[in-house]
């Protein structure tokens, strides 16, 4: 939600365009606006790009997904029977999309997810879909992304909420972004575009959350509990203190990490068999996608903002201890130290003000005209979070 500073990373630069030389194809235009312009050999360029040397001698697309302010379309892909790697059986190309004013006004966004592809994804252990290409134009407006195809993963449902299973394999990817970054000082030396909200962007945030939240109980009020109502009219009356607790840690976080974000698929987990040591978690798959809200910040709002809105208000009470254990066990595995579980419940804790903060903004401030199921899905958010700011007392640390 913050500003985004600094320059956009040039087009045809950093650590995923060091093959460009090698395959031939320096003049190769990495970005493209419509998929029709995709070529068999522009495809092989970008496989090439990406450390896949192969021949793509034919290809077919179709659109996936239905994003507003992007776009996305599977390429099945036909390869030649000599090419030195086997090739993809198919990818999925993330383009922008939308008026060109609504390409600015998400630019940070866009700017955010190739930086995330660019910079961050090689070392982070949280599963995302490998990446062969990943360009943008330097006033942020046009981007590509060429990503390994998760199908037949598919996303979790907001509206129907996590299994039990679902979110320990997800929880416990969320630690692999967050241990490897965690108290990390200099993250922005080599990412000036990486979003931080410091205090005073969290007291904007409150300012635009008491307006958000008048016309938010006006279209969904009828569907709340007085007790809902009461939590969202407080949160936005106490939002503006959330950033002086919120400070006592760092790292990179998704900011966006829900469930309609994540695909899942009920693979073994065969790249980190130790996942399956979770409770409940075997043989679940999870990668994280839209890397859209990524930013330096409090952990702690990634975790509740998960549990808070994927589970059912009963599911939660009755493991997210459980849950907050797996996060924690893997934090540790991965090195994080000096980080005590009764630490990481209390950030747990204090996190649950990112889910009516992304519910409440995402809902009245969507580009995208309101539907039925847009309107299930924001009514769950606000109805579990809600729960989950009452049952761990959230809004009493803020005026402790």
């Amino acid at each position: 939600m913050s500003e985004s500073e600094g320059a956009t990373p040039a087009a045809g630069t950093g650590p995923l365009a060091g093959t460009g030389a090698r395959a031939g194809v320096d003049d190769v235009a990495w970005i493209v606006d419509d998929p029709h312009h995709v070529t068999p050999q522009w495809m092989t360029a970008v496989l090439r790009r990406g450390g896949t040397d192969t021949e793509i001698t034919g290809l077919r697309h179709e659109p996936v997904g239905g994003g507003q302010l992007s776009s996305s379309y599977r390429f099945h892909l036909t390869a030649a029977p000599d090419a030195t790697d086997p090739a993809p059986p198919s990818v999925v190309l993330k383009l922008a999309a939308g008026t060109p004013a609504a390409r600015a006004q998400i630019a940070p966004g866009y700017l955010s997810e190739v930086g995330y592809y660019r910079s961050f994804a090689a070392g982070a252990q949280i599963r995302v879909p490998r990446c062969w290409s990943a360009d943008i134009t330097t006033d942020g407006h046009s981007f590509t992304l060429v990503l390994e195809d998760a199908h037949p993963s598919r996303p979790g449902s907001q509206v129907h909420g996590a299994t039990l299973a679902q979110a320990h394999a997800a929880i416990r990817n969320l630690a692999g972004l967050h241990a490897p970054y965690w108290g990390q000082q200099g993250l922005r030396d080599t990412a000036s575009w990486l979003r931080h909200t410091d205090e005073a962007g969290i007291s904007f945030l409150g300012e635009l959350l008491a307006t958000a939240t008048t016309p938010f109980v006006d279209r969904f009020g009828a569907d709340l509990s007085p007790a809902d109502l009461d939590t969202l009219h407080r949160t936005a009356d106490l939002f503006g203190r959330w950033g002086r607790h919120i400070g006592a840690r760092h790292s990179l976080i998704h900011g966006d990490y829900r469930l309609d974000n994540l695909l899942f698929s009920d693979t073994a987990d065969t790249d980190n068999p130790e996942a399956t040591d979770d409770p409940g978690a075997t043989g679940i798959r999870v990668t994280a996608v839209d890397w859209q809200s990524l930013e330096i910040g409090f952990p702690g709002r990634d975790v509740a903002y998960f549990l808070s809105t994927a589970l059912h208000p009963d599911l939660r009470r009755a493991h997210e201890k459980t849950l907050l254990r797996t996060y924690h066990d893997r934090l540790l595995q991965l090195g994080v130290a000096d980080y005590p579980f009764e630490a990481c419940f209390g950030d747990y804790r204090l996190g649950t003000l990112q889910g009516p903060l992304l519910t409440v903004l995402g809902a009245i401030y969507a580009t995208n005209e309101p539907t039925e199921s847009s309107h299930r899905m924001f009514l769950s958010m606000a109805t579990n979070t809600c729960a989950a700011i009452r049952d761990l007392g959230t809004l009493g640390l803020l005026t402790a």
